[in-house]
């Protein structure tokens, strides 16, 4: 089939929903489609059989677009939805498959050109509002709320990451619709050979050279995430250990490593700046536990996926955010205060109860999160769009 894709995002950059988007791409292309992507003017240019990218003017010249909801986002979705007017009146599409909010214009433009619409709902777009610190205008809530209705009442099938966005599209009342897919598959799933012992010794002879044991977090600043409750809670760790957080620029890192000397915790703390998803693997197998200190949301990061395939101790706060994928057989789940994250991380650091989680999530990993369940859900999604 031909699918014309949109995606409002800087792509290809290494961040949640661009990887989520990568491996849609992926998966259309192995499977023998054809997929034209319809995109913003940063990032990265990939290469995929029977794939082509048009990328909209960047007219105001940014060199950085933020995550989440932000006003320099409005002039490029309205370049794009140009954009795709000018696609759909060029060439036959037999699916029209969109990412946030480009399903507002996707799902419109195929009732226009009678195209079915998939809707990737990679997250609730009235919660971002509030997740984000964007604006708690009722209002806007409101209109966000209108649209995203529109979106799921007038796409055939809705892709959703997580079960709380699943639990929404059925209390939406559109159950039928939906196809569960979590963001499961990982740029270590597709590496031509897993990291050589020489590159993780050289990591750990960097990062640990006394030989201490590697706390590992991976991803970025956003508060949501929870850096300062990790270091917070790693300043309390008496175990022989580092932490080494990969992700973010030096601003961010001044930031958190002046917090860590305050709490007397500077010199145990190691930073390494934003480096490409292919490289996160070598941080991951030189590390000896990994973290997950998300303090609010309710997607599922995408980390826990491959954090689990890992086969290593898992510590993740006790939300929802995560409990929708783990338990207490599969990783070390602590509250959202320095004190609980700090025994979760003792326990994950010297108990053999840790390690036995370990191998279970890499058992149950090894059984759920493969690329053929992949390319199954993509299949279920565009077999409900079009009725094949």
């Amino acid at each position: 089939m031909n699918v014309l894709m949109l995606a409002p995002e800087p792509f290809f950059q290494p961040r949640g929903t661009p990887i989520s988007i990568h491996f849609r791409i992926k998966a259309l292309a192995d499977l023998g489609h054809r997929t034209d992507l319809i995109t913003y003017p940063l990032g990265e240019d990939l290469a995929f059989p029977n794939f082509t990218i048009f990328r909209v003017p960047n007219l105001l010249r940014l060199r950085r677009i933020k995550i989440g909801p932000s006003a320099a986002k409005l002039p490029l979705d309205g370049l794009m939805v140009v954009k795709t007017l000018s696609a759909l009146l060029r060439r036959r599409y037999d699916v029209i498959f969109s990412h946030e909010e480009a399903g507002w214009f996707g799902a419109f433009f195929g009732r226009l050109f009678r195209i079915p619409h998939i809707y990737d709902m990679h997250s609730s777009l009235p919660q971002q509002l509030e997740n984000f610190n964007f604006s708690r205008s009722r209002a806007l809530k409101g209109i966000f709320d209108a649209l995203e209705r529109y979106v799921l009442r007038n796409s055939k099938a809705v892709i959703v990451i997580c079960r709380d966005l699943l639990d929404y599209v059925k209390d939406q009342g559109f159950a039928g619709k939906a196809v569960f897919l979590e963001n499961f598959m990982d740029f270590a799933d597709f590496a031509a050979a897993p990291p050589s012992p020489e590159e993780v010794a050289g990591i750990r002879a960097t990062v640990a050279p006394g030989g201490e044991k590697i706390v590992l977090y991976a991803g970025n600043f956003e508060p949501y995430q929870g850096i300062p409750l990790l270091i917070e809670a790693f300043a309390q760790v008496r175990s022989r250990a580092v932490l080494l957080i990969v992700g973010g620029v030096k601003a961010e890192h001044d930031a958190a490593r002046k917090m860590a000397e305050k709490l007397g915790a500077g010199g145990r703390i190691a930073f390494v700046e934003k480096v490409a998803p292919r490289k996160v693997p070598l941080y991951v197998a030189a590390s000896d536990v990994l973290v997950s200190p998300r303090v609010s949301g309710t997607n599922t990061p995408l980390k826990i996926y491959s954090f689990l395939k890992a086969g290593k101790p898992f510590v993740a706060t006790r939300l929802w955010t995560h409990t929708q994928v783990l338990d207490d057989s599969v990783a070390v789940l602590a509250d959202p205060n320095p004190e609980s994250f700090a025994a979760g991380l003792t326990d994950a650091l010297e108990t053999e109860e840790a390690q036995t989680r370990a191998r279970e999530a890499k058992r149950r990993a090894d059984r759920d999160y493969i690329y053929p369940r992949y390319l199954e859900k993509i299949t279920e999604a565009l077999n409900k769009a079009t009725g094949r």
